[in-house]
């Protein structure tokens, strides 16, 4: 059986044994596609990713070479003629065709993300964590596309940890647990589940002057580094421990392990595309085509045909070029969002000007992204607006909220004055770019009470967008450019 490994030395496998792979650059040729998750990577990404800057004269047929090669090295039985299964052609470019089992970084995904009582996700979890050799694609970390996977990957891995100490507490193994909390929290003393959970651990062993002495730490923290109080949860879980509120922890029980259960397909997402270029609509329609859980419900060539279409199809998301003949993109997007239940807006631009893409952002389109940005970006993207998250590509945002913070605009939104400090610690988290769940994890909250306090805030100040939190957030000054401030969700 064929299998790769990510989490940790990249490496791919034949029944056990290692394959040669060849040198640096051609391993990252296929590490790029596992990265991928299946989908096709465009020939002209992966010379832009492998030589950032400076591709050389032949890097086209030095791609092909390596892609020659390390089907040899995968396949050494397929016959000269005959079409590759597992590294395939998939115009405009290649794809990794493997199931979720024989790649560990898929299968370590599907696991994080499964559900269940405590004992299945505790096993879950345990089944995750176990598959982590070391750090994720090291051997790239100088490519940002494997910087960035690896820094995802991490993230999950803090999840899969916190998951597990959660689901292990709910069990009755305190006891087994609260050093490895401990740890956890003082590594991470940022993020808030771990002070939750090591607190909730030590309540349980009846150490409640430890567990509140654990959230007085938490408090000092997040005061020092970020400038917030405790968050309402902690705050929440503080008052009950004082008040000896809480629950005793359940006994300790011996659960059979289980396989967690199947990830739930996604619900199918509903696009239309705008552009006047037919080569960048083929190409967006290619990608969704291939794509499970999104369908391309309609085309237009300009503004007037794209309000028509949303109109008739009802799409979630609309991809909307924000220069096209006719009626661009900027004001077919005012038109799309005044409406009743709009769907989400996302503007793509090859470049576009300041001034248009900060009035599109002012507008309440959810983002924008550059029509150069490689299909997973895109596929995210949509996924993530119809999520509700704000989206604006890394690469232009510093330089426009740089150009238009603190701008005097008389159509700006009113001040922050009457918010609560919640309220305000939320809108300080959305400005710089974490989605809800993230929020929620950041200020021990669920993903539901945040989204009922971003409506609030929306409400407040008279929004229907959350990318029009980012620029109130900027406009009134609550946050500045510079701020360890990131706003990508992709």
């Amino acid at each position: 059986m064929l299998t790769f490994t990510a989490l940790g030395p990249f490496q791919a496998w034949a029944d056990g044994a290692p394959l040669d792979l060849g040198g640096q650059r051609q391993r990252a040729v296929l590490a790029r596609l596992l990265v991928a998750g299946g989908r096709a990577v465009p020939v002209n990404t992966l010379i832009d990713e492998l030589w950032p800057g400076a591709p050389p004269a032949q890097a086209l047929s030095t791609i092909q070479g390596y892609v020659s090669r390390l089907r040899r090295a995968l396949e050494p039985d397929r016959a000269p003629r005959e079409e590759a299964r597992v590294l395939v052609s998939a115009p405009p470019g290649y794809a990794l065709r493997a199931a979720t089992e024989q790649v560990d970084a898929w299968r370590f995904e599907a696991l994080v993300k499964s559900e269940g009582d405590p004992g299945r996700v505790w096993a879950a979890m345990d089944t995750a964590l176990e598959l982590w050799r070391g750090p994720a694609l090291a051997e790239f970390g100088e490519l940002s596309w494997a910087a960035t996977e690896a820094g995802r990957l991490e993230e999950l891995r803090l999840i899969a940890v916190e998951r597990r100490a959660g689901a292990g507490l709910a069990l009755g193994r305190a006891t087994s647990l609260v050093a490895d909390l401990e740890a956890h929290a003082s590594a991470y003393p940022l993020r808030e589940e771990a002070w939750r959970l090591l607190a909730t651990g030590l309540y349980g062993l009846g150490r409640q002057g430890d567990a509140l002495a654990a959230l007085r730490r938490a408090r000092s923290v997040w005061r020092d580094e970020l400038g917030l109080d405790l968050s309402a949860g902690l705050q929440r879980l503080e008052a009950d421990m004082l008040a000896q509120r809480l629950e005793s922890p359940a006994p300790e029980e011996q659960v059979p392990v289980e396989a967690p259960a199947a990830v739930s397909d996604i619900a199918p997402l509903r696009v239309v595309v705008a552009d006047d270029q037919a080569l960048v609509r083929a190409g967006v329609r290619a990608m969704l085509d291939a794509e499970p859980g999104v369908t391309m419900v309609g085309e237009a060539t300009n503004g007037e045909e794209a309000i028509a279409l949303v109109a008739e199809t009802g799409p979630d998301v609309v991809l909307l070029d924000i220069q096209m003949p006719h009626l661009d993109g900027l004001a077919a997007a005012r038109r799309i969002l005044s409406e009743n239940r709009p769907p989400k807006v996302i503007m793509m631009t090859t470049f576009g000007s300041d001034e248009n893409l900060y009035a599109a952002l002012r507008a309440g389109v959810s983002g924008f992204i550059l029509k150069t940005s490689a299909p997973e970006q895109f596929l995210a993207a949509i996924r993530a607006a119809s999520a509700g998250d704000a989206l604006i590509d890394p690469t232009i945002t510093t330089r426009l909220i740089a150009g238009f913070a603190g701008r005097v605009d008389p159509a700006s939104p009113p001040a922050l004055a009457g918010l609560a400090d919640s309220q305000l610690d939320v809108l300080k988290l959305v400005a710089r770019g974490l989605t809800n769940r993230q929020i929620g994890q950041t200020l021990s909250l669920s993903e539901e009470e945040v989204a009922i306090m971003v409506k609030s805030l929306l409400e407040h100040l008279g929004l229907f967008d959350r990318a029009q939190l980012v620029m109130a957030a900027y406009e009134s000054g609550f946050v500045t450019p510079g701020e360890k401030t990131s706003f990508s969700s992709l």
